[in-house]
């Protein structure tokens, strides 16, 4: 009866040991995440970020012992000056935004891109029937931006056609103009990205979408580092390249069970599905897809935007192209 006892009485207090582990160590765990800044060229909460809200909300940085803060910067390349000063250790932008960065003096690398397509298309009205770029001449397209990379897309699309912006009246709009200005028929086209082509149908607009692809080869998102924490801490830009990367690969793979995570992440999209659903399949169909490894740059294409670049006078020299980009971390295991 003795041995029966002292036998209940050790297995309560082993029961006891455990029970008090199983609520420390959560936090103990989550005490020694490492604290990250990850800054955004806009607002988290736009679709075109899924693949980050999707790696946090499945716990895909945390799995790599981070904590991610994200903070809204000013653009693509205020997001490179930042990391360039070394106020973030990596951000977000376009993959041909350090060729802008570089030329400024700013020592920061694309360490992934996210699609192989561009970020960019070309969205016209069904009932105006534009198959090239070469019918938008005397006609009125909005860009976000003189200075964003919808605007440079379409300067590079309208080039390959032999049209100059004097042949296109080209309205900069700001982020809600440039598809509200579209949808009201105001403009016949606009350079835009799948985020805003979702808008301008649920608007009214019956689109045909031309990707900027076939004309002039523009990026898609890219993830940035400066050169000092490539250097010193690789380990770090590894693990949030491999996390990120995880997002866009649930979106890819399964775009509905994505949508329902990501809205269960960002509750301002709740009762908004469809359209966050739209928007990940037109992701998926003209940014995402065709990437062989996902995250690779491609260095021809990089080399050619560059040379536009040069030539539209956006930068006055070309940078050696290997200053431009890294893939190790997305070729590594």
């Amino acid at each position: 009866m003795k041995m029966t006892r002292a036998f209940n009485g050790t297995r309560r207090a082993c029961l006891s040991l455990l029970a008090t582990a199983a609520l420390v160590s959560p936090l103990a765990a989550h005490a020694q995440l490492q604290e990250i800044t990850y800054l955004l060229p806009a607002p988290g909460t736009l679709p075109a970020f899924g693949p980050w809200m999707l790696a946090q909300a499945k716990g895909y940085y945390e799995q790599e012992g981070l904590k991610v803060n994200f903070v809204t910067a000013r653009g693509g390349v205020d997001v490179a000056k930042q990391i360039g000063a070394g106020n973030a250790v990596i951000g977000g932008a376009i993959g041909d935004t350090p060729i802008i960065a570089r030329a400024q003096g700013i020592p920061v690398k694309a360490v992934a891109v996210l699609g192989a397509g561009s970020l960019t298309q070309l969205v016209s009205h069904k009932d105006e029937k534009i198959e090239s770029p070469r019918e938008l001449k005397g006609k009125t397209v909005t860009v976000l931006a003189y200075t964003d990379t919808t605007y440079y897309a379409l300067l590079g699309m309208l080039s390959k056609v032999g049209l100059t912006k004097n042949d296109v009246n080209i309205q900069a709009a700001g982020p809600a103009g440039v598809w509200q200005q579209f949808a009201a028929k105001k403009a016949t086209a606009m350079a835009g990205v799948p985020d805003w082509t979702v808008s301008a149908m649920e608007a009214g607009a019956q689109v045909d979408i031309l990707p900027a692809d076939i004309y002039f080869k523009s990026m898609a998102q890219a993830i940035l580092a400066s050169d000092e924490t490539i250097a010193k801490n690789p380990q770090l830009i590894q693990k949030l390249v491999r996390a990120t990367l995880k997002g866009m690969k649930d979106i890819m793979a399964d775009p509905k069970a994505a949508t329902t995570a990501y809205v269960a992440h960002v509750p301002a999209h709740k009762g908004k599905e469809a359209s966050i659903l739209k928007a990940f399949e037109l992701y998926n169909k003209y940014v995402y897809a065709a990437q062989k490894v996902p995250g690779t740059m491609d260095e021809v294409r990089l080399a050619e935007l560059q040379k536009f670049y040069v030539t539209n006078g956006v930068v006055p020299k070309e940078t050696p192209v290997k200053e431009l980009y890294t893939n190790q971390f997305v070729t590594a295991k």
